[in-house]
């Protein structure tokens, strides 16, 4: 599935989307609101389902339907996730994947005309991972713990401000194909296509491992398969501002996801 993934951005979807010239994306300015979408779709995700569904269950007295609620909970890996769907929101707007700022981004268009806008944006991006980061691990074993309802807060107030405010600024102010194009092949070029290229590659070590370990059981080749996903895991969790195209087209998520 990951393979399929990145093969099919490869041969056609990545072309398709900076060019906008098909009925789904007419202009740079829908592939930019696509963008944002995304960023929008997860960040409300990480708050309200995967960190606020164990909260209220928690609360609520179901105990145990909160811990299985709880994402990568046989992992301990929660916390990795949720920060890493927020850094997938960083990376589309920076346009980079090492947490820099593209001179062909999102957040340098902004900067150029409301400098005031692009720090918030900033802000917000940066305050939600550090919540998420500040919450007590693992989250299996703290679910309502008043750093978990500050996470959620932070990521509220980070979807909020991408679907209210980012959005309808680039609509109204930063919105010819002249401008965006760039950043929009920025995106694709530096953030999605290498995103989902280590996914197929990690993925594959991790399919290798497992083979290993079932030929040769031993604690040793255990500890291998282990570490080969939570490598896999990483790259998933940071494509999750991108569940448009062929993942959402060939119901690769949740399926690969889960």
């Amino acid at each position: 599935d990951a393979q399929t993934l990145y093969d099919q951005w490869n041969n056609g979807y990545a072309a398709t989307f900076k060019t906008h010239n098909s009925t789904e994306y007419p202009s740079a300015i829908s592939c930019v609101e696509q963008i944002f979408d995304g960023c929008v779709d997860i960040a409300g995700e990480v708050g309200d389902t995967k960190m606020g569904d164990p909260y209220n269950k928690y609360v609520a007295g179901k105990t145990t339907e909160a811990l299985y609620a709880v994402e990568s909970w046989y992992s301990w890996h929660s916390i990795d996730d949720y920060s890493n769907n927020i850094r997938s929101i960083r990376n589309a707007y920076f346009g980079t994947r090492d947490g820099s700022i593209s001179d062909k981004s999102l957040s340098k268009l902004l900067a150029a005309k409301n400098p005031e806008m692009d720090t918030q944006a900033k802000t917000l991006i940066q305050g939600a991972i550090d919540a998420i980061e500040e919450t007590p691990p693992p989250s299996r074993n703290n679910i309502n713990s008043r750093e978990t309802v500050t996470a959620m807060d932070a990521c509220a107030a980070l979807e909020e401000f991408i679907d209210k405010t980012l959005k309808p600024y680039f609509q109204a102010n930063i919105n010819d194909d002249a401008t965006l194009d760039p950043v929009i092949t920025q995106y694709v070029d530096a953030v999605v296509m290498p995103t989902y290229r280590d996914l197929a590659e990690l993925n594959s070590k991790l399919n290798d491992a497992v083979l290993a370990f079932k030929a040769n059981p031993s604690n040793a080749a255990f500890v291998a398969c282990s570490k080969a996903w939570l490598n896999a895991r990483a790259p998933w969790e940071q494509s999750e501002a991108f569940l448009f195209g062929p993942v959402d087209e060939l119901q690769l998520d949740p399926n690969m996801d889960s």
